[in-house]
């Protein structure tokens, strides 16, 4: 009987992308495999099946593919936190700094309502800046972001001890350690 593949069996990594001495943790392998997307949705949603949530937000752009999949596998409505300038309604924006410099991202202002409960997905963890901008933009509609889900998380770049300092519990289905 041949071994179950993981998540991370179906992940693969180029050197030197997008800078020299970057290891690029590149999960189009994995959304192109149906057995391995199956698999990464199920864990990913796996802790919060269950759980009182009203809203999944995905991080752009990976995090669409995956949160959509979460939130249609709970049945949940789906938001999208978007780079600045790509949603066509009143927004408000989110100002915030990632791994190689500085970026915006934006919500619909009236994206979630006060009181819901949001979960946050996207494929990786890395500096936490994006997940950062993307709870500050929820929790400044009032609502509470339970939890944020990620493929794959990078623990040596700092980004789960951030949200943990924010309060905000970090479920991810594999890691890397070192860079």
């Amino acid at each position: 009987m041949p071994s179950q593949k993981t998540v991370q069996d179906y992940i693969r990594t180029i050197p030197d992308f997008p800078h020299e001495g970057i290891l690029f943790r590149d999960v189009t392998t994995l959304f192109q495999d149906a057995r391995g997307f199956r698999l990464a949705v199920d864990q990913l949603l796996s802790p919060y099946v269950g759980t009182s949530i009203d809203r999944i937000a995905g991080l752009e752009a990976r995090g669409f593919i995956l949160g959509g999949a979460v939130a249609h596998q709970l049945g949940k409505g789906f938001v999208p936190v978007r780079k600045k300038g790509k949603l066509p309604g009143k927004t408000i924006e989110q100002d915030y700094v990632l791994e190689y410099g500085h970026a915006t991202v934006e919500i619909h202002d009236d994206a979630v309502e006060p009181g819901q409960k949001v979960l946050i997905v996207d494929d990786l963890l890395a500096t936490g800046g994006t997940a950062e901008a993307g709870i500050r933009l929820i929790e400044r509609l009032g609502a509470e972001v339970v939890g944020c889900a990620f493929v794959i998380d990078l623990p040596d770049l700092g980004g789960r001890a951030k949200l943990s300092a924010m309060g905000v519990p970090v479920h991810a289905i594999c890691s890397y350690e070192g860079l």
